[in-house]
């Protein structure tokens, strides 16, 4: 009795987690298909720089001006823009 239990622990536990991982890797790779989702990026990220450890500076173009912000643990902040 507790030798069935077991075989079956042993048999289906693996099938069930690898149909989760299965479901959750299909999922992300159709997310970017279905309908309503936009291809082109607005936001891209040019390139960052870690000044200090918790402050970095990042490059983002977006809709045609370049800006450069600053991230930190106290959030974000503007520190120049300019038309690209």
């Amino acid at each position: 009795m507790l030798w069935s239990y077991i075989l079956k622990l042993v048999i289906l536990l693996p099938l069930v987690c690898g149909l989760m991982i299965g479901c959750l890797y299909l999922w992300r790779k159709l997310e970017t298909r279905m309908p309503g989702k936009s291809t082109a990026r607005l936001v891209t990220i040019k390139e960052t720089m870690m000044i200090s450890p918790g402050l970095r500076l990042a490059v983002i173009d977006f809709e045609g001006r370049r800006l450069l912000v600053s991230v930190g643990r106290g959030g974000v902040t503007l520190v120049d823009k300019v038309d690209a």
